[in-house]
C-alpha cells in the first residue's frame, strides 16, 4: 500500500477511540455512515485477501469532501469487502443509491432490442453518444488492493480475450508502458487515452502502485469500442461513435460486453456480480450496473433557463461539462448522462438518457423561438 499503518498490527494495541479517525470536517458518504461503533465492531475484520477496515476508508478519511459532488469516501478491495464491511457499506450504498436496502434485488438487463427508439437523436444537437461500464475479474482482488502478478494476470486474459475478437471488434491492445510516442499522441488526440491517476480520491486508495505496470488499452480498428485494463476497476469498457445513435452504441456495449465475458468464462473467471448489488466494483457508487450512457449535446437556451436543473432532477439525469466531472460546459455543451446506477437495469439507464435527451432537444427547439416551456416540464420519473 502507498499509505500508512492499514496493515499495523499494532494498532489492535490502542482503543478504538484512540484509533478512529477525525472526520469532524468531513462531508463524504462514509463520513456520515462511520459512528465509533461501528468502527469498534469492524476494525479487526478483513476480507480473506486481508483487506482491512482501514484500507475501505482511507481515502475518504484523507479527502475531506469535493466542491461539486458528494463523494463516496470508501473502496472496495476484493468482492468479500460488501459482505465483511456491510455494517459501514449497506448504509453508504443506501445514502449513496436513493434509498437502496440491503433487502433490495438489482436487474440486469443487456438485450439491446429492448432500447426504443434511440436512432432518432437530432444530430444538429447530439454531437456525440457514449456508453461505459466496468467489469472486475471473480477470482482477483480489486485495483486498490492486488498485487503485481494479479494485475498482470488480468491483463494477459485481457489481451487473449480482446484479442479473440473479430469483425467490427477487430482492434488492437497498447500496453501503457511500452507504448511509442506516435501511438500515444494518436491515443490522446483520439481523446483514449488515460494517465497515471492524479486525483487524490485515487492515489490516497492504493490504485496508481506501481503505474504503469500491466495498464493499457485496447480498442477496435473502427475506434468505436474501447477498452481500459487495469485502471480503477480491472476492466473499463466504453463503445462511442460520433452523432445521436446511442441505439447502435448500445447495440455494440451490449455485443461486445459479451464476447468479451464469454472468453474470460471459458478460464473460470466470469465477472463479479451477485442479484443484490448487481455487478461488483471498486467504488461502491459506480455498483449495480456501473453504467453511465451519456451524450454531448447543445443546450445553450435550456442550460440558462431557471427550471433546466429542475428538468434533469425530474428525468433522472445529471449534466457535466464535456471535459469530465470536474468541468464547466464550453459553448453551452453539455455532458448529459444516467444518474442512476443501481436498481435499475441497463436498457431502463439508457432508455432514461435517450428518452429525456429528446425531450430537452424539443424544448431548446422551443426556446429557439422564444416560446415558453413551462408545460413541457416532466413529471418526476
Amino acid at each position: 500500500m502507498p499509505f500508512g499503518n492499514t496493515h499495523n498490527n499494532y494498532k489492535l494495541k490502542f482503543s478504538a477511540e484512540d484509533e478512529y479517525p477525525d472526520l469532524s470536517k468531513h462531508n463524504n458518504h462514509m463520513a456520515k455512515a462511520l459512528t465509533l461503533d461501528i468502527y469498534k465492531k469492524l476494525r479487526d475484520k478483513q476480507t480473506p485477501s486481508g483487506f482491512t477496515l482501514d484500507d475501505v476508508i482511507q481515502t475518504g478519511v484523507d479527502n475531506p469532501g469535493h466542491p461539486f459532488i458528494m463523494t463516496v469516501g470508501c473502496v472496495a478491495g476484493d468482492e468479500e469487502t460488501y459482505e465483511v464491511f456491510k455494517d459501514l457499506l449497506d448504509p453508504v450504498i443506501q445514502d449513496r443509491h436513493g434509498g437502496y436496502k440491503p433487502t433490495d434485488k438489482h436487474k440486469t438487463d443487456l438485450n439491446f432490442e429492448n432500447l426504443k427508439g434511440g436512432d432518432d437523436l437530432d444530430p444538429k444537437y447530439v454531437l456525440s453518444s457514449r456508453v461505459r461500464t466496468g467489469r472486475s475479474i471473480i477470482g482477483y482482488t480489486l485495483p486498490p488492493h492486488c498485487s503485481r502478478g494479479e494485475r498482470r494476470a488480468i491483463e494477459k486474459m485481457s489481451i487473449e480475450a480482446l484479442n479473440s475478437l473479430d469483425g467490427e471488434f477487430k482492434g488492437k491492445y497498447y500496453p501503457l508502458k511500452d507504448m511509442s510516442d506516435k501511438e500515444q499522441q494518436q491515443l490522446i488526440d483520439d481523446h483514449f487515452l488515460f494517465d497515471k491517476p492524479v486525483s487524490p480520491l485515487l492515489l490516497a486508495s492504493g490504485m496508481a502502485r506501481d503505474w504503469p505496470d500491466a495498464r493499457g488499452i485496447w480498442h477496435n480498428d473502427n475506434k468505436t469500442f474501447l477498452v481500459w485494463v487495469n485502471e480503477e476497476d480491472h476492466l473499463r469498457v466504453i463503445a462511442m461513435e460520433k452523432g445521436g445513435n446511442m441505439k447502435e452504441v448500445f447495440r455494440r456495449f451490449c455485443v461486445g460486453l459479451q464476447k468479451i465475458e464469454a472468453v474470460f468464462k471459458k478460464h473460470n473467471h466470469g465477472f463479479m456480480w451477485n442479484e443484490h448489488l448487481g455487478y461488483v466494483l471498486t467504488c461502491p457508487s459506480n455498483l449495480g450496473t456501473g453504467l453511465r450512457g451519456g451524450v454531448h449535446v447543445k443546450l445553450p437556451n435550456l442550460s440558462k433557463h431557471a427550471k433546466f436543473e429542475e428538468v434533469l432532477n425530474r428525468l433522472r439525469l445529471q449534466k457535466r461539462g464535456t471535459g469530465g466531472v470536474d468541468t464547466a460546459a464550453e459553448g453551452g455543451v453539455f455532458d448529459i448522462s444516467n444518474a442512476d446506477r443501481l436498481g435499475f437495469s441497463e436498457v431502463e439507464q439508457v432508455q432514461m438518457v435517450v428518452d429525456g435527451v429528446k425531450l430537452m432537444i424539443e424544448m431548446e427547439k422551443k426556446l429557439e423561438k422564444g416560446g415558453s416551456i413551462d408545460d413541457m416540464v416532466p413529471a418526476q420519473k
